[in-house]
């Protein structure tokens, strides 16, 4: 096409003073009998000017540019319409939703701090020049600009499990999250997609220690902070998030050398985990869940909790993981050993595994009555005992060696928590 015929067709487009695109609300049905019927109830969305839709979670673009359409078929190879900024990309969660976005044709930028060579997992995530990366530092605000000035969708996955001695809690999951929402709005960013957790309050209860996890109230403080400044901010609060035994946050802490002994002979536990009840979610979900998010226009504003289909009780989740790595172990309370080490840890320099990080893993999954779930996504949660199998693999007794069938029988589910127990259960912290 000639540049005169393009230009011929961007006049036209400009001419267009109003642009009604009806959405049918039936749009998501199985029933494809509702999906074409005429007669539907419909929403009209009007768009006046130059701002035409690009797809139906993203409610316009910011130009008539060509590169600025969707184009393609889908796949990772094609353009989707959606330029997102993820923060944290180079996290747990942050790898599986960079996956997920490209897969659908994404452009992305992964604003990243410290060593490139920690980025090499994410470039194959995507087609060439798709993934691009810029360096930024979560106290300039020049450096985060850039990053989402060319994006209609931000994701904050940031957020830390542990102080640091340059960024605290509050830095992190309170200023640091202010900043990206107010300069996603005055860069007019369409959709933001904020992390927070699930069992984030102003007041958590103190299981262990007298004072309650800081990590949780930091969390809560970041919700308002990001509502004051991005009013239309979508916000997620994941339950413990598993998929990786050396990475995510469940799993790989309840099992690490820091909790446990050397050996596997003995697991500690608050309580030996009869008094707290995990609903984990599966990472795969909660990437998903993000994408229909930003696809999802309902989805503006909202908050969503993102939890597990199944809540159950802590010391049935590890001893169901016990049975897959094929080891004979016995939980028991926390003992002295355990709370020096995070003490120390807490005392002396910042770990992983410290006394705050101790409080937060032994809070029970509580729910809000009322706010939507992954399910209201579109997203059917995975059980915990359908996805664990290939995590556990590398943490056997054996290694990687794979034994015939007949040599090993695949353990019983973990038991949920029942009803009876569910309508008694009032956990009563020391």
């Amino acid at each position: 096409m000639s540049t005169a015929a393009l230009q011929s067709s961007k006049r036209s487009l400009v001419k267009l003073r109003t642009f009604t695109l009806h959405i049918d609300c039936a749009y998501a049905s199985n029933d494809a009998s509702i999906r074409s019927s005429p007669k539907q109830s419909s929403s009209s969305v009007t768009y006046v000017g130059d701002n035409l839709p690009i797809n139906m979670g993203l409610n316009e673009v910011k130009s008539l540019r060509l590169t600025d359409m969707r184009r393609g078929g889908g796949g990772r190879s094609s353009f989707s319409g959606i330029v997102a900024t993820v923060f944290g990309a180079q996290g747990f969660v942050g790898g599986a939703t960079v996956n997920r976005l490209a897969k659908e044709g994404s452009q992305i930028i992964v604003p990243y701090r410290g060593d490139v060579y920690g980025l090499r997992e994410l470039r194959v995530l995507g087609d060439l020049g798709q993934i691009l990366f810029t360096p930024f530092h979560g106290k300039d605000e020049a450096s985060i600009r850039r990053a989402l000035e060319h994006s209609n969708v931000v994701i904050n996955l940031i957020g830390r499990q542990s102080e640091t001695r340059n960024f605290s809690y509050d830095d992190v999951h309170v200023k640091m999250s202010r900043t990206i929402a107010r300069l996603s709005r005055e860069c007019g960013v369409q959709r933001l997609i904020h992390f927070s957790a699930l069992n984030a309050s102003p007041n958590p209860p103190a299981i262990i220690f007298r004072k309650p996890s800081k990590f949780l109230t930091s969390k809560y403080a970041g919700e308002l902070a990001v509502r004051e400044e991005f009013p239309d901010a979508t916000i997620f609060r994941p339950s413990a998030i598993f998929g990786n035994q050396y990475s995510d946050g469940f799993i790989a802490y309840h099992f690490s050398r820091w909790v446990r002994p050397l050996s596997y002979l003995r697991v500690p536990l608050y309580a030996s985990g009869e008094k707290t009840v995990k609903a984990p979610v599966y990472v795969t979900d909660v990437s998903n869940a993000v994408y229909a998010a930003v696809r999802e226009p309902m989805s503006v504003g909202q908050t969503y909790e993102i939890y597990g289909p199944e809540r159950y009780q802590l010391r049935e989740l590890i001893e169901y993981c016990l049975r897959y790595m094929r080891r004979k172990s016995i939980i028991t309370p926390l003992t002295p050993d355990v709370f020096a080490k995070a003490i120390a840890n807490y005392t002396f320099h910042k770990s992983l595994y410290n006394v705050d990080r101790m409080q937060c893993a032994y809070v029970s999954d509580t729910y809000t009555p009322g706010l939507p779930t992954i399910r209201d996504l579109g997203i059917e949660p995975t059980k915990f005992s359908d996805a664990i199998g290939n995590i556990m693999a590398s943490m056997r007794k054996s290694g990687r060696y794979v034994e015939n069938p007949e040599d090993f029988i695949i353990p019983d589910p973990p038991k949920p928590v029942s009803q009876e127990f569910e309508l008694s259960y009032n956990v009563s912290y020391p």
